[in-house]
């Protein structure tokens, strides 16, 4: 098994002055789930170099027991800091695609030729390509050989506007991933608020919020057998 990990390299929340990236759990726990089933795994960014990580998704409050193997984890950690450019990767080396969300996504991977490009190709191979939180946004622009959006009446979640209004980043963000999952026809389900959800619509698989990322892994994992 071999799967591509994506990350943001985007580290700036709009125009609040703070910081953002990706979101800590939503690396780890899929990475933790795929590695320990022998996945081999190559982590990559638009920039390349080290990937952001959200300083809220590394505080106490939000750690896992998968963030806090990751904070231990020399090898994982030297890894984020150190990611391949997404320009070099071929999809033709991987078996899957696994893009973790935080809020940097919404601003760099949502439009980037190289990512959507990529995409794509995974999706025209009928390869997963899976998604958490706010990493849907990545789908954006993304097509079907058809031109329709990829996620055109495909079952799809993703971060809620709820749960964007909770954290108070509404009015910030530069788009809400729920409308514009809606808005690309995609058929949209959510659970209630930090709820563990999961949808797999054929080779593609949401989740819902960080607390969701184990079980997108899971199912990217049962697709991969």
């Amino acid at each position: 098994m071999k799967v591509l990990f994506v990350l943001t390299s985007h580290d700036k929340l709009g125009d609040t002055g703070k910081k953002t990236g990706f979101w800590v759990e939503e690396f780890a726990s899929p990475y933790y789930t795929l590695l320990d089933k022998g996945a081999s795994i190559t982590i990559a960014t638009p920039a390349g170099g080290a990937a952001p990580i959200d300083p809220s998704s590394d505080s106490p409050d939000a750690a896992t027991e998968a963030t806090e193997r990751f904070n231990k984890d020399v090898e994982a950690k030297n890894r984020i800091a150190n990611t391949t450019v997404l320009a070099d990767i071929n999809a033709d080396d991987f078996d899957a695609v696994f893009y973790p969300g935080g809020h940097g996504p919404l601003w760099d991977l949502a439009n980037d030729a190289t990512s959507i490009a990529l995409i794509e190709k995974f999706n025209n191979q009928a390869k997963p390509i899976a998604f958490v939180c706010h990493a849907p946004a990545a789908l954006k622009d993304v097509k079907n050989t058809d031109g329709t959006p990829l996620v055109n009446g495909k079952k799809v979640t993703g971060f809620t506007n709820s749960e964007e209004a909770a954290v108070g980043l509404t009015a910030i963000v530069p788009f809400l991933v729920e409308d514009m999952l809606s808005n690309n026809g995609g058929i949209y389900s959510k659970k209630e608020d930090w709820a563990a959800y999961a949808i797999q619509d054929g080779n593609l698989i949401t989740g819902q919020n960080p607390a969701s990322s184990e079980l997108v892994a899971q199912k990217l994992l049962e697709r991969l057998k």
